[in-house]
């Protein structure tokens, strides 16, 4: 069973979609293609379902809903399978396990790549690193899970989903940064700090582009609207690692425009 869950979900086994189409048998199957090989204990499968006030027939429900997630499975095993979809979607002590093998989701295969990334990265073969960045983030189809009606389980993995990948982002516009690839990143990095208008690293990487693509002017305009933005909504000032990258900028420090380097820090720019 191939499981797609970076973007709508999608679920295939032997070609057919075995992805639930009712609004609650959805939810139970994303919490479990989330937790794929490992068992989901009954109480977490409740608590996305219904919070934390689950009506008293929430246990018999819930095993109606995991009977229609196997009639999909069961539909798409066919006759080329030998045991029942009982075997895929599995009731163990305590609890149910998707026994798929995790290499069969696109999460997994999204974090295999952010990892291959990193060390890629700290190794300093940057251009390898920018490729397995580039993998990681085209696994991406949308929102995770944005046609899945999310509880409190879901919600949180696509949290912190959605915060990796946006980690994953900053890292590869910088590493896309250090190989001297500036002028490129300036319309997805333009798009980005208006999308996150108070993302301090995001406009740290704008600022060094447009500085470095001979647009100094912008660069500092950037710092400027930064500031307004910060001030106006939270009464606080750029943190110094910025306010010192735009006195580097004022005073053209070469620093700045060393390739292979990123964000400038505060120590290489002798501040």
């Amino acid at each position: 069973m191939q499981i797609d869950m970076l973007g709508p979900l999608v679920a295939h086994e032997n070609g057919i979609l075995v992805t639930p189409i009712a609004r609650k048998p959805r939810q139970v199957f994303s919490l479990l293609a989330l937790h794929a090989g490992a068992v989901v204990k009954v109480p977490a499968l409740i608590e996305e379902l219904w919070g934390t006030r689950p009506p008293a027939s929430a246990l018999t429900t819930l095993q109606t809903y995991i009977l229609q997630v196997r009639r999909g499975i069961t539909v798409a095993l066919g006759a080329s399978h030998n045991g029942p979809a009982k075997d895929v979607l599995r009731t163990c002590y305590g609890g149910y396990v998707l026994d798929v093998d995790p290499a069969n989701t696109d999460v997994h295969a999204y974090e295999r790549l952010v990892e291959a990334g990193r060390q890629a990265a700290e190794e300093g073969d940057l251009e390898a690193a920018s490729a397995l960045q580039t993998r990681a983030l085209g696994l991406w189809r949308g929102d995770a899970l944005v046609d899945v009606h999310a509880g409190m389980r879901i919600e949180m993995e696509v949290a912190r989903l959605e915060e990796s990948r946006l980690g994953v982002l900053e890292a590869h516009l910088e590493t896309e940064l250090r190989l001297g690839r500036h002028a490129g990143l300036l319309p997805e990095l333009s798009a980005l700090t208006a999308r996150h208008p108070m993302h301090e690293n995001l406009w740290a990487l704008f600022m060094v582009a447009l500085h470095r693509s001979g647009r100094t002017s912008q660069a500092l305009e950037a710092f400027i609207k930064l500031r307004r933005t910060l001030v106006r909504e939270l009464g606080v000032e750029p943190s110094a690692r910025l306010q010192n990258l735009q006195h580097a900028i004022l005073r053209a420090d070469p620093e700045i425009d060393v390739v292979g380097a990123g964000i400038p820090t505060a120590a290489g720019l002798g501040v």
